[in-house]
């Protein structure tokens, strides 16, 4: 119970700050847009005011995770094993989401000593980590997009989480010409980095010979910024999955407690039950959720300063994984589990209507196992 507590306490803070991607309604959305010209970074958004240079991915300092490096996304769940990092003939490439959560600019500096950067360790550890089962795992730092870019117009976010997109764009285009050598590759990621890796779907693997070597797209929590019927059909060879072993396609969740309402979106998204990995509307039961794993220290918080100073938290050890706590099923495109009657959830700041923050912790172990899974089942494919 102790450990559960920890988690719920670990996301409190983070959650008070990131309602503004959750919330429905005319009015609910007016009132995040006048925050965050209130409370957000001074001015509009302009790329010319961004003085940090572009990452040279050739370095291995703008690299959060690397098979060449011990990093966060090296750890696994107590009593877990993965293979040594390097060795496996498959890679993961994964697009971290939102750490940027100071209101000081409206892309992240790359300060490596920055909460910011802190957050980035975070993810490493507690989401990217659940593909090193199956994959070397390989995610670049890009020049991300605030937290309050979600809070203004479609037409204002969209300019921000563009220019952050062109980083992840080159990331990927330098890791595929100078590390992957012809391997077959998973794509990953959450939140601000689905939005990117749904970029880089339709627009870089999409129309070439890469996605005959991708295995599949874990693309999770991309809230209000549906993966619509009409965005696949904007695609020639990339469709949704529709099962556990299903090759070259795309996975999407967002978790709802039961009661809470369906994410209000502009069109109808797909929804994965990573419970049984199908499409379908079907309840799956609490046996075949494999474990939640508890997140390891807690996210940097937002600061309403100039400042954006690290905690000093080291990533060292994941929990092991906690079993059968929930059932899952999709509705109205929206993934609805059991309301979790424990601290890390009632504490989670959201007033019990969204698990975003639990896409991935609330199904690590299935992830694991699934990913380990289409892996194998590419391999003996080929």
């Amino acid at each position: 119970m102790q450990k559960r507590k920890i988690f719920g306490y670990s996301l409190l803070g983070l959650s008070a700050i990131g309602v503004g991607l959750w919330v429905t309604g005319l009015g609910a959305r007016l009132l995040m847009a006048g925050i965050s010209a209130v409370a957000g970074p001074p001015g509009d958004f302009d790329p010319a005011d961004v003085t940090t240079p572009a990452p040279d991915y050739s370095l291995i300092e703008n690299w959060a995770a690397h098979p060449t490096i011990s990093d966060p996304a090296d750890l696994t769940p107590e009593g877990i094993s993965a293979p040594a990092q390097g060795t496996l003939p498959i890679d993961v490439f994964y697009v971290h989401p939102t750490g940027y959560l100071a209101p000081i600019s409206w892309i992240s500096p790359m300060d490596p000593d920055s909460g910011t950067e802190e957050n980035v360790e975070w993810v490493m550890a507690n989401q990217a980590s659940a593909y090193n089962g199956c994959c070397n795992v390989f995610a670049p730092r890009y020049r991300q997009a605030n937290i309050f870019a979600y809070f203004g117009s479609e037409e204002e976010r969209d300019a921000i989480l563009g220019f952050a997109y062109e980083d992840v764009k080159r990331a990927f285009e330098y890791y595929i010409e100078n590390y992957n050598n012809g391997k077959p590759f998973v794509l990953a990621s959450h939140s601000q980095g689905t939005h990117h890796s749904m970029h880089l779907l339709s627009e870089v693997i999409d129309g070439s010979d890469l996605h005959e070597r991708m295995v599949a797209a874990y693309i999770i929590g991309a809230v209000n910024i549906p993966l619509s019927p009409e965005w696949f059909a904007g695609m020639d060879n990339i469709e949704p999955c529709s099962s556990a072993v299903d090759l070259g396609c795309v996975i999407h969740w967002d978790t709802i407690p039961e009661g809470g309402p369906a994410v209000a979106r502009p069109a109808p998204s797909v929804c994965t039950n990573p419970l049984s990995w199908r499409l379908d509307e079907e309840a799956a039961s609490v046996e075949q959720h494999a474990g939640i794993v508890i997140p390891q220290h807690s996210y940097n918080l937002f600061t309403t300063g100039s400042e954006d100073p690290a905690q000093g938290k080291i990533f060292d050890a994941l929990a092991a994984p906690l079993t059968g706590l929930t059932g899952a099923q999709c509705r109205d495109g929206s993934l609805f589990v059991e309301r979790l009657e424990d601290p890390a959830f009632l504490e989670s700041g959201f007033a019990g209507s969204s698990y975003h923050l639990f896409d991935y912790n609330v199904f690590y172990m299935n992830i694991h196992e699934n990913a380990r899974l289409r892996a194998n089942t590419y391999l003996s494919a080929q």
